[in-house]
């Protein structure tokens, strides 16, 4: 059903094949849209990017609990005109 094809990677430019099997693949997925990038820039892509998601190290803040004072931190910027909480207070 499905033969072996050659497409242009749209970032390097390099020819790559979307096997038989890989094309069986996203038809059953129900994929439309054939792979536009070539392994490595998929992967250097994705290694690169944060789409849909958090990066996998999200940066934190030190701030004091408006509520306890213990140290915490958080995933934001701290403004002195709002209140900080702790994630025991913050449950409360």
């Amino acid at each position: 059903m499905f033969q072996d094809k050659t497409i242009v990677c749209k970032d390097c430019g390099q020819e790559f094949i979307f096997t038989a099997k890989e094309q069986e693949f996203y038809a059953e997925k129900g994929f439309d849209n054939e792979p536009q990038r070539c392994k490595p820039c998929r992967d250097a892509r994705k290694a690169n990017s944060n789409r849909g998601g958090r990066s996998s190290e999200r940066q934190m803040f030190d701030a004091v609990c408006s509520e306890c004072g213990k140290p915490c931190k958080v995933p934001f910027q701290p403004r002195n005109d709002r209140p900080i909480y702790c994630s025991d207070c913050f449950r409360r």
